[in-house]
């Protein structure tokens, strides 16, 4: 196909900004998506392939510029247009009733109407919009100066960089709102640091704050941020909106994302209800939040009541009580997660806290402990920040007697034995034992996965039923079982049993590179195993070769070397590969056809649809091996298509373009398969 002239690149641009922001504001605002990610990323392929081909169309608020920025020394300062006030404090349903008096009072006995919001525990931002293009984002700072992280912000996909109609309509608008973390995304976030050996985050709000204010807005931009817009803080021209419950519709029309959970309140008791049940129910959603935000709802209202040089008037905060208890630390144990980390655990004297009795607390990681100084008999005040098992905050040392005992962390691992490690630069502390029981569930669906060995129809339910009838105590195990044990476990009849057991003999020719990934060796992901099972060509060299020869490789650094050195240092590693090896466990690497007898040499090869003669992952490892590239987009230089059953866009895309498209048969045929 002809390269588009420069009018033709134009007008598809425009066509595909206009579409990519539709799917962003279903995806990121509504939850609710309309096409698969594979999809979403052609688009924003294509987006950019046209923008490359004419830089002159690059816009500030397209889609693909939202990480364009590079990382800054620091961040400028923005001066408010208006004070970012923060509010005054209710903590009982009588400060509500004194707050509704007192607004009256003012109003000169006028009954006013409240809009009730849930109070997000996050980082308030300004959002400025000229022309309905989002050009300055700035945090709160002293509420009358914040720091200018425009292109931080842009990375965030809630924060819409065009507003939808009617706002183009907008000269000029400044809402406010609060940029957050779910709770999940949070936990998530913190296990992938803790598996890096990096700092933990101590809450959600700090890790949003941490992210939004990276010198690098592309750290920002892989950070799982979400926001919450609240407040319109200024609209030209007019008419704006003229009640606090209006400007929340208009700016969810805007294509901000709006926090559900408001309420339109007649009176001060239909507040307290709210908060009322709020202060019951705040772990029902996915977020932190410690309040409600109470709003008189009529802005003629609000500017009449006006603001003290703190706080507005208009507007108080009913903070729920504090989800914090003062405990002792009976004991402190070590706790062997699914990767090998050893947390340490507090032990309590058991307390009442949110809600719920609490007798264990995190410590997170042995720095922490230092830090804290908690030692086992201390008096700690720990809370419940929406996290599962609640942390220890703090020691309270005027209540030492001088009989508490440090703690150590051990140099073995507590459940199997094995040596423990902490690399450099990590705050984790790791077993290194490939058989540790606390481990071994999760190694075991990581090595019948996918991208691993791949063991057809060996689940988690069914890993869980071999393990607790004590028939495997490492991976080594799965080719030793019979049919006999097999079929005997739980839904496991005659054939599934059969099934089961050709499906793990079938992965004993398997690629040395995806038994090194199934392994689970720390830091050695896919594309790892695939360097060093090229590199080496068989198991023994790599169990023999050292730091030096590791690093050595290109793609090697010394935290990869460091971990894959301390891993075949281990007895057990050495007992597991010995008896993988008895099983018939192929330990060496097949080397690819030589490229002059290859059909894909050179070229490359897209997937779409579903093939009913091959896996989608074996047949782009089949092109690897037949010296071509499989791709997940088709673009003019991709060389063949190959089409399965109910294929998607891939195909008409193929189409459009002219590439070559195969059916299942035909790629057969061209690779020698019939």
């Amino acid at each position: 196909m002809s390269v588009p002239t420069f009018e033709q690149a134009r007008a598809r641009v425009e066509e595909l900004r206009r579409e990519i922001r539709h799917h962003d504001y279903r995806y990121y605002v509504l939850d609710s998506p309309e096409i698969n990610d594979a999809e979403y990323d052609e688009l924003m392929r294509e987006l950019r392939r046209l923008e490359e081909l004419y830089p002159q169309l690059v816009t500030p608020d397209s889609p693909t510029q939202r990480v364009a920025g590079v990382p800054s020394e620091a961040f400028g300062t923005v001066v408010h247009s208006s004070p970012m006030l923060s509010l005054d404090n209710a903590f009982s349903p009588e400060d509500l009733l004194d707050f509704d008096r007192r607004v009256r009072s003012l109003l000169g006995g006028e009954q006013p109407e409240y809009v009730a919001e849930l109070k997000i525990d996050g980082l308030s931002v300004a959002l400025h919009y000229e022309l309905g293009r989002f050009v300055r984002g700035a945090t709160r700072g002293d509420g009358e100066r914040g720091e200018d992280v425009t292109a931080n912000l842009r990375a965030v996909r809630s924060i819409p960089l065009v507003l939808h109609p009617p706002g183009g309509m907008v000269a000029e608008l400044e809402v406010r709102g609060e940029v957050y973390m779910p709770v999940e995304a949070f936990r998530r976030f913190n296990r992938e640091r803790e598996e890096k050996g990096e700092p933990l985050f101590a809450n959600p709000r700090n890790a949003a704050a941490g992210s939004v204010r990276q010198l690098d807005p592309r750290i920002t931009a892989g950070r799982p941020l979400d926001t919450f817009i609240y407040e319109i803080r200024r609209w030209a021209p007019d008419p704006a909106p003229g009640t606090q419950w209006e400007a929340l519709e208009m700016l969810g029309r805007l294509g901000f994302k709006v926090n559900p959970h408001r309420r339109h309140c007649r009176d001060i008791n239909e507040v307290i209800d709210y908060c009322r049940h709020w202060a019951e129910h705040r772990h029902d959603v996915g977020y932190e939040m410690d309040g409600a935000v109470i709003k008189v709802n009529s802005f003629d209202q609000q500017r009449r009541l006006g603001a003290t040089t703190h706080h507005p008037r208009w507007a108080t905060a009913y903070k729920f009580p504090a989800e914090q208890a003062t405990s002792r630390v009976r004991d402190i144990i070590i706790q062997v997660g699914r990767t090998g980390v050893l947390t340490p655990t507090a032990l309590l004297d058991p307390v009442r806290l949110a809600g719920a009795t609490v007798s264990r607390a995190t410590l997170h990681n042995e720095d922490i402990i230092r830090e804290k100084d908690v030692r086992i008999g201390d008096t700690v005040i720990v809370q419940r920040a929406g996290d599962v098992i609640p942390e220890v905050v703090a020691v309270v040392r005027e209540k030492r007697t001088g009989g508490e005992q440090e703690f150590h962390m051990p140099d073995r691992c507590p459940v199997c034995g094995a040596e423990v490690v902490r690399l450099p630069g990590e705050v984790a502390v790791r077993c290194t034992g490939v058989a540790c029981p606390a481990q071994l569930k999760e190694q075991l669906i990581h090595f019948a996965s996918r991208d691993a060995m791949n063991i057809e129809g060996l689940g988690p339910a069914i890993i869980t039923q071999l393990m607790d009838a004590g028939l495997v105590e490492d991976a080594a195990d799965l080719y030793y079982l019979k049919y006999e044990d097999v079929v005997k476990l739980e839904r496991m009849a005659d054939k599934s049993a059969r099934n089961l057991l050709e499906a793990i003999a079938a992965t004993r020719d398997n690629p040395l590179h995806r038994l090194m990934y199934g392994l689970g060796i720390r830091y050695v992901g896919e594309k790892v195993s695939r360097v060093l099972a090229d590199h080496f060509g068989s198991m023994d060299a790599l169990a023999a070769a050292g730091q030096e020869e590791l690093t050595a490789i290109p793609e090697i650094g010394p935290k990869i070397a460091a971990s894959v050195v301390a891993f075949f240092r281990q007895e057990q590693t050495h007992r597991l590969l010995e008896k993988l090896r008895r099983a018939g466990i192929k330990m060496e690497e097949r080397r690819a056809v030589p490229a002059r007898e290859s059909p894909l040499a050179g070229k490359t090869v897209v997937f779409t649809g579903t093939l009913e003669s091959v896996g989608r992952k074996e047949a782009e490892e089949l092109v690897a091996f037949l010296g071509g590239r499989s791709s997940g987009s088709v673009s003019r230089q991709t060389d063949y298509v190959v089409v399965g059953a109910n294929p998607g866009s891939k195909y008409d895309r193929a189409r459009e373009l002219g590439v070559r498209i195969l059916t299942e048969e035909e790629f057969r045929r061209l690779v020698g398969l019939v």
